[in-house]
């Protein structure tokens, strides 16, 4: 077939045309005797197969985006937790578990390993100085984490505004700095906050591994100190900045905390100057029995404080007002109720290895 054949219309040709080769493919690419029917419909079936995979690709893809979102956020109605919260929760379960070890490893010698301070059960003998941290009406506002940071980083002197206070700097940021870093102030500041409606494993300090108790194979365990549900009685006075406010001594004075009667008998003791190493002058004081009496306390030592509690033989501590620390020299006096004849033992609870005695009542 000729080009004029080919062309839809005959154009006579003009002056000055210039003849030129078709543009066409090469017939090794224009021919079709390689595409039998077979290999058609192979094509076609390989171009079906292509869409269900892309189909499928894109059903995987939706249903892990979906799924992950639910394992992100949540399941409806409740059935899964989101995995950020429940990853707090992991964490905050951690920090107070170590903050326990921290605990008793720094402070328990001072407010007792329940935080009873004065009141745990072997405080005469152990000689327990600091103050209550486990009380409910403590930790509902007054030991916030902000309270218990600024006690940490500066020291007791925050709490009474005492600068001989026996309560050191703990925060390694502090002046001077002390010897718990940030992490463990935190642990620590989660341990003291932490509510009784969770238990906690007891953890080695350096395996971090449950200790298990031998009597009963399974892990030893604790719950917090902070009850969650209590609340102060409408109308109750908030607890005071200074903790020997709350006991009615305010710090210092004669016969804090006591009501002292001028009538009755007295026993004096006294620390002199480097008590913590000499102890009491005398350290055998004599009472008479069944009869209340007045204990005076002349501390005259200005390089430490000191305190006096009497123990009954059980190893309770004698009610006498408030027996806090004290740097001297001071004399305080306190209202000891009668007492049955017996050998009571008297010590300072910030030295109760060297500063011990004991007291007569016959």
């Amino acid at each position: 077939m000729t080009d004029e054949q080919r062309l839809p219309a005959h154009r006579p040709e003009q002056p000055g045309d210039v003849s030129a080769e078709r543009f066409t493919a090469p017939p090794s690419v224009r021919s079709t005797a390689g595409l039998t029917p077979d290999r058609a419909a192979g094509i076609v079936r390989q171009s079906s197969s292509a869409r269900i995979v892309g189909f499928l690709t894109v059903v995987f893809v939706s249903l892990f985006v979906v799924g992950y979102w639910f394992y992100e956020l949540g399941a409806p109605l409740g059935l899964s937790e989101p995995r950020l919260e429940e990853e707090i929760e992991h964490q905050q379960v951690t920090a107070v578990e170590r903050g326990y070890n921290v605990y008793q490893a720094n402070c328990a010698r001072c407010h007792g390993p329940n935080g009873l301070g004065p009141e745990e059960p072997d405080a005469a003998q152990v000689g327990y100085i600091g103050p209550i941290l486990n009380s409910q009406e403590k930790l509902f506002t007054h030991l916030s984490e902000a309270y218990l940071r600024n006690v940490l980083e500066v020291g007791g002197r925050y709490v009474c505004g005492n600068p001989n206070s026996a309560m050191p700097v703990w925060a390694d940021t502090g002046n001077p700095p002390g010897p718990l870093n940030y992490r463990q102030i935190d642990e620590l500041i989660a341990f003291l906050r932490a509510t009784s409606d969770v238990t906690y494993e007891i953890r080695d300090p350096e395996l971090n591994e449950p200790i298990i108790d031998p009597a009963t194979g399974e892990p030893r365990t604790f719950t917090g100190w902070r009850d969650p549900n209590w609340r102060p009685e409408p109308g109750a006075t908030p607890y005071p900045a200074c903790w020997t406010d709350a006991l009615g001594g305010g710090g210092g004075g004669e016969s804090p905390g006591a009501s002292v009667d001028p009538n009755a008998p007295t026993v004096t003791v006294t620390a002199p100057t480097g008590a913590a190493t000499t102890g009491f002058e005398p350290t055998e004081l004599t009472a008479p029995a069944d009869t209340a009496f007045t204990l005076v306390f002349e501390n005259d030592d200005a390089t430490a404080p000191h305190n006096v509690v009497v123990s009954d033989p059980g190893g309770s501590p004698v009610p006498m007002g408030d027996t806090s620390l004290f740097t001297g020299p001071e004399t305080r006096s306190y209202a000891v109720p009668a007492l049955a004849a017996g050998a009571y033992p008297f010590i300072c609870q910030a030295h109760p290895t060297t500063m011990t005695g004991t007291l007569t009542v016959e």
